[in-house]
């Protein structure tokens, strides 16, 4: 399993198996046949795209998945393997029988990480971090002060250097490229944890019973800023959802960061980060908490 990442959204196709391969048809001609095995995702967002379910149980199989998208090209669904770990079963009872206090410390770790590496992106993109580092080392156990939210208000009007910008705003096309960045980091992650034997619905701060995702929410939190870079670095303000910004979240997604002196593929430090919680989950270690990651560039 590799960390290439199918957009499908300019054409119509149909979608079939054939030998391990996905086999990609546009107008009766075959037009790409890409290994199961060498997915990460693929993520479809025309509306006239088919497939058949021999597609579902082949990229369930390789660990790979399947993001559908609305009409608006918004991420809408997400298909994930059953089973993915041959102790997932003792995992996930480990999981619902986590004490709240335990959560909240590995909350804390995680809000830490997150504030901190939107003090590196600043630092990248403005030569100041404005005092996020700092206060990432005031969040206490289960960031009851909400330094989370206190930090983002600061980063957001500095990464895009717009004090009315507000996330969640439908009409910013920085939302909608955010939003579908966001996406493919909830899909590495959400693959991360089930190959780890870890159930996505299990969260440590995230609820919401609609939401079978919350641990992978949990788990990309550090890894935003990822996404943020390239929206912040684009110069088309005016388009949503081309290829080509496209083509750059998802480069951005795919790309190599540095993580304990050596260099790896974001989908590698999901997999690490899955793989040290689920043996703290294990374990019952309280002092649990994701790896620092660097860019590279």
């Amino acid at each position: 399993m590799t960390d290439r990442i199918l957009d499908i959204a300019a054409t119509a196709a149909s979608l079939h198996s054939r030998h391990g391969l996905l086999v990609v048809d546009v107008e009766g001609v075959e037009r790409e046949a890409i290994p199961f095995a060498d997915l990460a995702a693929v993520v479809v967002s025309n509306r006239q795209v088919v497939f058949t379910q021999s597609v579902l149980t082949g990229l369930a199989e390789a660990g790979a998945t399947l993001i559908t998208c609305d009409e608006k090209h918004h991420p809408a669904s997400m298909l994930l393997p059953l089973s993915g770990h041959y102790a997932q079963g003792e995992r996930f009872a480990r999981q619902a029988a986590l004490p709240e206090p335990r959560k909240k410390r590995w909350w804390q770790a995680i809000v830490r990480a997150k504030i901190n590496a939107q003090a590196m992106t600043l630092e990248r993109l403005r030569g100041l971090d404005y005092g996020l580092t700092g206060m990432a080392r005031r969040v206490a156990s289960g960031d009851p002060q909400n330094v989370e939210a206190q930090a983002a208000r600061r980063y957001w009007m500095l990464i895009f250097g717009d004090s009315d910008f507000r996330r969640g705003e439908d009409g910013d096309p920085r939302n909608a490229r955010l939003n579908y960045g966001y996406a493919i980091l909830r899909a590495a992650a959400a693959r991360a944890l089930c190959a780890s034997g870890l159930h996505p619905s299990f969260g440590l701060h995230h609820r919401n019973r609609l939401n079978p995702f919350v641990l992978a929410d949990d788990l990309m939190e550090p890894f935003r800023p990822v996404v943020d870079r390239v929206v912040a670095q684009l110069e088309t303000p005016d388009a949503e959802l081309t290829p080509a910004v496209k083509r750059a979240l998802i480069g951005a997604v795919t790309g190599r960061y540095r993580m304990e002196g050596e260099q790896r593929t974001l989908f590698d430090l999901f997999t690490r980060t899955a793989q040290g919680l689920a043996a703290a989950v294990m374990a019952a270690d309280p002092g649990w908490k994701p790896g620092a990651w660097e860019f590279v560039d």
